[in-house]
């Protein structure tokens, strides 16, 4: 030891620190002979003479770039403060900080107190201004140095990235072999479920229906034992985020995707704090390789499932939602001509009713608004009006579609029983090559044991309830609902939500305006494949409601009111099947009520003038039975009128009283009809003998 390193004996009655760093905990577990070296700086410490040597190893497995706190360092600078340490001792100054901040700011206290720094070069005193620039420049250059080692590794890592051969963690579903690389996980029960979560999305259209018919199939999803590896899995019930993680990855679309998320440096008590795992836009990914490996779906589906996600989300703004339920058909589908915005859905009523109006607090001005009701049922009946061409052709398709979804939830079912009989068959496995003697193993394995069959049991109920037909429920006829696509849309298990579904799966959008001049809603239709149609709706007015009579009605009661009575008028619109605005059946007061709201002139039997006879009154005039007039007019011999199908028939007078009537009543024992001229008998000698 040279004079120049020897210590005053003031610093040499101080403390001695050695400072022990490692900068990840992978360090401190496989580089030990660095950990060693530092320690082995208590014997430098005491080779200079210092007696109270403390080691401080807090920080063992902390980064010294700033970002991390360490706590070992604060001790150290507590201790310089307060003059209690005479020199410092670390392996090199990268070991003491890698920012120019902490360096800087321990070289400041230690030229305050007269502390050395010492490292394996010689004995550094931060007063003098020469030994201060020589640890300045050792401070830049360790900071530097670790910039230059991140860049390296990162350049070289997005390189490799970049060519699609860098083995970054996948999803569940892949795995890395040794020998091919990047391909499918072998499991074929992971990979129906996964290829069942698309298929469920692909015909509900929301992740959140998907993820509920999954849960009430009892569909099961892989999860990691620890809760981070992938090597090792339990498989429970799905769950919502199972779902919407197969949806967003783009992995699942046989791409190849780096750099998803960055990092964000914040201000926390002084220091800065980095976080990670912040998810960039898309367009920002660093790398985007498409068609890298075999995906479960194309990349167009993945797309098209990114904007389903984007529209469905709650509370914003967007495309169309997914069907909801509600009371209202079209909620979330209808767009305002005039400022674009998507019309939204309120109830209004004592029962309430769906009104739609495109207006929102925040972003005036209120545009329109429509009453639901009307719009509901006119849409509907398009909507049947399209399908039933092709109506059998659908119900074929889904028929289809049922046998397939029942293969695919037996398939599961299956693939589930095989995977649990191979675990019960390993836990025997397991207990058999046990120890008798062991009761301590052997008594736990037995209980995985029966677990494992308890599971196998399980499994064969599932999959013969799936195999078992239902006696309660029989299948649906998709081939007579066909023939009656009304009574299918009307069905009583058929719900709003479903409603909705269906039309969300013939129509695109609809954008919805009111001409105020004819008091008219106008819906144009944009049906899937790029159909465009029209229709004009009225809009009833201030105060009307929806019990009104039919005009059906109203024009059977116009041409029936002159000429018969209100109970006849009655009688005529109930075989007709025709009911009130209430949906009731007629009566003489109720027709006498609609007559007086209408203006509809009545029926006095003072004033008839007999010109026209009703069929009574016909068969009282001719002195005959009902059947007599009745057959008499369906052999066309009787002339008679009716208003229209299945109204009174009305007879005049004067043709009661011609000759084909009296010849035809004068007839006896042979039927009322016509003679055809030149028509031949069928019997001639019968007809002959008669004769003679």
């Amino acid at each position: 030891m040279t004079n120049a390193d020897r210590l005053p004996a003031p610093l040499l009655q101080r403390k001695a620190v050695v400072y022990v760093r490692q900068s990840t905990q992978a360090q401190v577990q496989m580089h030990t002979e660095s950990k060693r070296r530092q320690y082995e700086l208590v014997g430098e410490a005491k080779r200079r003479g210092f007696r109270d040597i403390e080691v401080i190893d807090d920080d063992l497995g902390r980064s010294a770039s700033g970002t991390v706190a360490r706590p070992g360092f604060e001790r150290l600078v507590a201790l310089l403060c307060a003059g209690e340490v005479g020199a410092v001792l670390c392996l090199d100054a990268s070991r003491l900080a890698r920012n120019g901040r902490d360096w800087h700011h321990l070289l400041e206290l230690c030229g305050l107190v007269q502390a050395r720094v010492i490292d394996l070069d010689g004995v550094y005193d931060p007063c003098r201004p020469n030994d201060r620039l020589l640890l300045g420049m050792k401070g830049s250059i360790s900071e530097f140095e670790l910039n230059v080692l991140r860049t390296r590794m990162l350049d070289a890592a997005r390189a490799k990235a970049q060519r699609g051969e860098l083995r970054i963690s996948v999803p569940i579903g892949y795995l890395w072999h040794r020998d091919i690389g990047l391909g499918l996980d072998p499991d074929q029960r992971l990979q129906e479920v996964i290829r069942l979560i698309f298929a469920r999305f692909r015909e509900l259209g929301s992740a959140r229906q998907a993820f509920l018919s999954l849960l009430a199939e009892q569909i099961h999803f892989p999860r990691p034992t620890d809760g981070r590896t992938l090597t090792q899995f339990d498989w429970t019930l799905i769950r919502y985020r199972n779902v919407i993680s197969v949806l967003r990855n783009p992995f699942y679309a046989g791409a190849y995707a780096y750099g998803k998320s960055g990092s964000q440096t914040t201000i926390v008590d002084g220091r800065a704090h980095k976080t990670y795992k912040h998810r960039k836009p898309f367009d920002q990914w660093e790398v985007m390789l498409k068609e890298h490996h075999e995906g479960y779906i194309d990349w167009g589906e993945f797309e098209r499932n990114q904007k389903v996600l984007a529209a469905n989300a709650y509370g914003k703004a967007g495309d169309v939602k997914s069907g909801r339920g509600g009371r209202a058909l079209l909620a979330g589908m209808l767009g305002c001509a005039r400022c674009g915005r998507r019309l939204s859905v309120a109830y209004t009523g004592r029962t309430p009713r769906p009104v739609y109006r495109c207006y929102r607090f925040d972003l005036p001005p209120k545009c329109m608004s429509f009453g639901g009701s009307r719009i509901d049922v006119a849409i509907a009946k398009e909507l049947m009006r399209v399908v039933e061409p092709m109506a059998i052709e659908a119900a074929l398709l889904a028929e289809q579609t049922r046998m397939d979804t029942i293969n695919e939830q037996r398939r599961i079912i299956e693939l589930e029983l095989q995977q649990a009989r191979y675990e019960a068959t390993l836990a025997e496995r397991r207990y058999a090559a046990c120890d008798p003697d062991n009761r301590l193993i052997a008594a736990q394995l037995e209980k995985n044991w029966e677990a494992a069959l308890r599971r196998v049991q399980a499994c064969q109920t599932r999959l013969e309830a799936a195999h078992a037909p239902a006696g309660s429920a029989p299948d649906p006829d998709f081939t007579k609902l066909a023939e009656d696509l009304d009574a299918a849309w009307n069905a009583p298990g058929v719900n709003m939500r479903t409603r909705q579904q269906l039309v969300r799966a013939l129509i695109v959008d609809i954008v919805a305006d009111v001409d105020e001049s004819t008091r008219e809603v106008i819906l144009t239709i944009h049906w899937q494949g790029g159909q465009h149609s029209q229709l004009r709706i009225r809009k009833p007015k201030t105060g009307e409601h929806g019990c009104n009579t039919s005009d059906e009605a109203l024009a059977v009661i116009r041409s029936m009111a002159t000429r018969w009575s209100d109970q006849d008028i009655a009688a005529s619109l109930n075989r007709m099947g025709i009911r009130t605005g209430q949906g009731k059946t007629w009566t003489a007061h109720r027709v006498s009520s609609v007559r007086r709201v209408r203006d509809i002139y009545a029926y006095k039997s003072a004033e008839k003038d007999g010109d026209w006879l009703t069929m009574s009154e016909a068969a009282t005039a001719l002195g005959v039975t009902h059947y007599m007039i009745r057959r008499l007019i369906k052999d066309k011999v009787l002339p008679a009128e009716q208003v229209m199908p299945d109204a009174p028939w009305q007879i005049r007078a004067s043709d009661l009283h011609s000759e084909a009537v009296t010849a035809a009543l004068t007839r006896k024992h042979r039927p009322c009809r016509n003679e055809v001229e030149g028509q031949l008998p069928m019997f001639t000698e019968v007809s002959q003998g008669g004769a003679q």
